[in-house]
């Protein structure tokens, strides 16, 4: 499960997720990658199980790159807990994504290959996302 190691803070607040993603927004390792077309938080367990689909449709070929990291500490209460008495515990971390942003990117594999690798990742997310291509990607005929 992707968690920090260790933070500054055990709890955070809330806060709001308003614009665009203005970094993260461009593919930078892969030549293929999913862009993120809403604003939410993901779980570690989220991300983890799209990149279980991904490595196991590519057969553990090629290369895929993490974009999103969950850093942010969202706390609960025990269930039936009376109002007040504070701030619940830290129950899991979230991953802040806005629009536009690169979640995962891949390499090394065909485009097919690449394209359902990352649809299937897809699924596996509570948002939606868009398959995206590098700009100056050649498909080598064989």
């Amino acid at each position: 499960m992707l968690q920090p190691k260790k933070t500054k803070y055990r709890k955070q607040q809330k806060g709001r997720m308003k614009g665009n993603s203005n970094r993260g927004n461009q593919l930078a390792f892969g030549s293929f990658g999913i862009k993120a077309l809403e604003a939410e938080w993901l779980t570690g367990r989220q991300i983890e199980a799209a990149r279980q689909a991904v490595t196991r449709y590519m057969k553990r070929e090629g290369q895929i790159w993490i974009r999103i990291f969950p850093d942010k500490p969202v706390t609960k209460k025990p269930a039936e807990v009376r109002m007040g008495k504070g701030k619940g515990a830290p129950e899991y971390f979230v991953a802040r994504v806005t629009p536009g942003r690169i979640l995962f990117e891949a390499e090394g594999v065909p485009l097919d290959i690449a394209k359902e690798a990352l649809r299937l990742a897809a699924q596996k997310l509570p948002i939606t996302t868009k398959f995206v291509v590098r700009r100056d990607y050649i498909e080598e005929k064989n």
